[in-house]
């Protein structure tokens, strides 16, 4: 599934509420002048500008603009669309302290919008799941027919890069690693090796792929692993890891540490 932000324009109308009931302070300002200017176009503040109160207008206006666009820009993949011009006026009925909608009436319409998102959501991840596992299992019937591919009973596959010829790991052993995660299309969610410093963990407190397939390395290996989901993360996915998605590991094995003590936590 895509790891939606299940993000609620209910921030961005508190925003513009606490806009709208600030003090005006400037007396000669009536209301049509304020919905006149609301209405205009938004101008970036000149290069040379001094004015204190038009760089912090303009930079609240901004960011608030960026946020609602980018909250909308999620919530279209669902299939949501709004209109700007309505949502403008909304902005600019706040700011002119005019409303088409009572106060109990906005948060009606925004309670029923989160929900309206919350289920569109869920349809969306429990689709990508099942068209995830469908995908994970046809990578891997197509995977493990690959020359140097072996599979083990639980279901991990995997490729034997470099060969050590130290010592091979007990699950209750803590392990250094240098490590590279993907998706089956190569897209990158974790590194050490981008981070320029190793992993070191007790190899039985990982997702079960990790602990199973590093006990198969002598120290000094490098092996590819391809994990089903059951192995990684499962259904539940972590992160930017989807639901049922099948993950593929560069590990290399640089040292086994010491034996794991009791209550010791991962480190991965």
């Amino acid at each position: 599934m895509n790891n939606f932000l299940k993000v609620s324009l209910l921030a961005a109308a508190v925003a513009v509420s606490l806009t709208a009931c600030q003090k005006d302070e400037k007396t000669a300002a009536n209301t049509a002048e304020v919905k006149a200017e609301a209405s205009k176009p938004a101008e970036a503040p000149k290069a040379d500008a001094k004015s204190f109160e038009e760089q912090s207008g303009y930079a609240i206006g901004l960011s608030m603009g960026r946020y609602i666009a980018n909250t909308l820009e999620r919530q279209q993949e669902l299939g949501i669309k709004l209109d700007n011009s309505i949502i403008l006026k909304g902005v600019t009925d706040g700011l002119g302290k005019e409303a088409s909608m009572t106060d109990e009436e906005i948060q009606k319409v925004l309670q029923q919008y989160d929900a309206k998102i919350n289920e569109l959501t869920k349809a969306k991840s429990d689709k990508d799941a099942v068209d995830n596992q469908k995908k994970g299992e046809e990578y891997l019937a197509a995977n493990a027919k690959k020359e140097g591919v072996k599979s083990t009973e639980s279901g991990l596959q995997y490729l034997v890069e470099k060969m050590g010829t130290g010592a091979k790991p007990k699950a209750t052993d803590i392990v250094k690693v240098h490590y590279t995660g993907t998706l089956t299309d190569g897209t990158k969610f974790d590194s050490s090796v981008d981070r320029g410093e190793p992993a070191t963990f007790p190899l039985n407190q990982v997702i079960p792929g990790w602990t199973e397939g590093v006990q198969l390395m002598p120290v000094g290996s490098k092996f590819k692993f391809f994990l089903p989901s059951e192995l990684a993360y499962g259904e539940h996915g972590a992160g930017s890891i989807p639901a049922n998605a099948v993950l593929v590991f560069d590990v290399e094995l640089l040292a086994i540490e010491k034996p794991a003590a009791d209550g010791d936590k991962a480190k991965k």
